[in-house]
């Protein structure tokens, strides 16, 4: 089945579909033109004949001995019947059992006419034969035969079984050398098949290989010919192919390569909202969109589609923005051409939250420095008026004034202060002395600074060394200046009875790990992501004066970060607050 939708079946029966008709064809010509011959040669001969029996007996005057002879001459093949009106007067050996008399031959409306007419006629005939009461198929030529004044007529048979023997021996013979002309076309035409299907099949072969991105395979250029110019066309295509598609390939990865690096976010989409390609910022967009708005169909997010509609509609790029997860982002959307109509959109998702949140946090520095500094101004200038106008009348009066413009200018000098520092850590300026601490005196001595303040407050203040005499570096400085902020806040924000706790042990993977656990009022949960910023204050009530800058938490950040640390906080409102810092094993060496 598989031969017959090849290349080489189509072809080989083709050719010899064509053949065998032409040759069937041909063998029917032959055929009819080979048994028309003979007829044509019999009945010619057997007008000669006849002719010639005239003649002869035209000039001889003993005519039955010129019949007798002319009956032995023309052969037991044919016979010879000689009529005067309805008599016979002379009729060959076996002519009898043709069952030929004179009214059979006056009867055929042909033979008729050498009767009547006296003309030549040569005609088939179906002779009866009276053995068996057969009929068999013979030429008659009847010649008129003019004797002695009288009307005679020649007539010669001929039996057609003869011919009809040489017609099939012939026709048996064009048969036989159509047979062999079929066998041999098919030979030839295979063999040519087979010749032109090898280089097909191998060009379809490598043809399958550089579909599956084998390039590099070529086809064997058999031939001169026009297959031998395909496969050389072939192999062309395939070399530029593999041009193309390296060129493509790369401009692909050239492309990918600067989305992923790109900051911001690209979508890439359809018509229809179908996704094309995306890069990670975009992919997080994405991941958001799905966890908030519950919508994970593969396509491209609602707020875009609207934004693409606008777009298509005004035919220009349309911005929005949206709020997702705690993130600010910038939508911008333009539409992308074909060659006639908009095709899709390319959209650029911007993270602004770190951009809002600076500005946020430049307008609270701004805002909370002048506040922080508003105050002891105003005390400051306040009880220097005073002073200067003689307000205070007596000298303990003056003091005790002196002694809050003293405190304030104390004041301003710690905000100033606590703002260098923050300044010089953020900005990677600040250089860290390292040294070998021993953990134990350590943290007993920073604790023992503040026993007094624990003790006025009826606070248990205790330390807790998970991995006894330990030893580790760092700069016991800037740790001493994150313990004693955190020390003192936890103080701060215990009541009376409470307890705080400085807790040390060593873990493998983070290093040394300090914990300052307190059980006081605790950090309201929405407050716990901003514990960290710079002047922010969990309790809003209390007074700026007593509670201190604001700045402390943010500069004990920036100084584990400089140390290549984490710090966290943990803290359940109304149970207690639990700050958290790990020191790595491996510290840079002080310079």
């Amino acid at each position: 089945m598989r031969l017959w939708r090849s290349v080489v079946g189509k072809l080989w029966a083709t050719i010899l579909l064509l053949v065998s008709l032409v040759l069937i064809i041909l063998t029917i010509l032959l055929v009819e033109f080979f048994g028309n011959f003979q007829i044509d040669e019999v009945e010619n001969n057997l007008m000669k004949t006849a002719k010639r029996i005239v003649e002869i007996t035209n000039t001889h005057a003993d005519t039955d001995e010129v019949l007798q002879i002319a009956s032995e001459m023309i052969g037991i093949e044919t016979k010879m019947l000689v009529l005067n009106d309805d008599n016979i007067i002379f009729s060959s050996e076996a002519m009898e059992e043709y069952g030929v008399n004179p009214e059979f031959l006056k009867n055929d409306p042909n033979l008729i006419k050498v009767f009547t007419k006296r003309e030549m006629v040569k005609k088939e005939l179906l002779l009866p034969l009276k053995v068996g009461n057969q009929e068999i198929s013979a030429i008659v030529v009847g010649v008129p035969l003019d004797l002695n004044g009288q009307q005679d007529e020649v007539f010669l048979f001929q039996s057609l079984e003869i011919m009809e023997e040489a017609i099939t021996s012939t026709t048996k013979f064009i048969l036989l050398a159509a047979g062999v002309a079929i066998i041999l076309t098919t030979i030839f035409a295979f063999f040519l098949s087979t010749r032109i299907n090898a280089p097909l099949t191998k060009m379809r072969e490598v043809a399958f290989e550089v579909a599956k991105g084998k390039f590099d395979t070529k086809v064997p250029i058999l031939t001169g010919d026009e297959i031998g110019e395909l496969a050389i066309a072939f192999n062309q295509m395939g070399k530029q192919l593999k041009f193309n598609i390296s060129a493509l390939n790369q401009e692909k990865e050239h492309l990918a390569s600067i989305l992923r690096s790109m900051a911001d976010g690209v979508i890439t989409f359809n018509r229809d909202g179908t996704i094309l390609q995306t890069n990670p910022p975009a992919e997080r967009f994405l991941h958001s969109w799905t966890f908030e708005k519950l919508e994970n169909n593969g396509m491209v997010p609602s707020v875009l589609m609207n934004l693409f509609d606008r777009s298509e509609l005004l035919d220009k790029e349309q911005v929005g923005e949206i709020s997702l997860q705690g993130h600010d982002w910038v939508l911008i959307v333009s539409p992308l051409y074909g060659s006639e109509s908009i095709r899709g959109a390319v959209a650029i998702i911007r993270d602004m939250t770190d951009e809002r949140k600076m500005d946020k946090l430049r307008t609270d520095f701004i805002a909370n420095v002048s506040h922080e500094l508003r105050t002891p101004i105003s005390m400051l200038q306040g009880y220097s008026e005073a002073i200067i106008d003689d307000i205070a009348e007596s000298e303990e009066d003056k003091k005790e004034m002196a002694k809050v413009i003293y405190d304030e200018s104390l004041r301003m000098g710690r905000l100033v202060n606590d703002l260098l520092d923050l300044a010089r850590l953020e900005s990677e300026n600040m250089q860290l002395c390292y040294d070998w601490v021993q953990m134990e005196d350590y943290l007993e001595r920073i604790v023992y600074k503040f026993s007094g303040l624990a003790k006025e407050k009826e606070i248990i203040l205790i330390t807790t060394l998970r991995n006894p005499d330990p030893e580790w570096t760092f700069d016991p400085d800037r740790i001493e200046q994150v313990l004693t902020n955190l020390i003192d806040n936890a103080i701060r924000h215990t009541p009376i009875g409470g307890r705080v706790e400085i807790i040390q042990r060593i873990d493998e993977q983070h290093g040394l790990m300090i914990e300052v656990k307190d059980s006081g009022s605790g950090i309201p949960k929405e407050d716990l992501a901003f514990v960290f910023e710079r002047f922010y204050k969990a309790d809003k009530a209390r007074t700026r004066g007593g509670s201190g800058t604001g700045l402390g938490l943010s500069i004990a950040k920036n100084i584990i970060n400089a140390h290549e640390g984490k710090i966290s906080v943990n803290s359940l409102h109304g149970v207690g607050t639990t700050f958290t810092f790990s020191l790595p094993r491996k510290m840079k060496e002080n310079e």
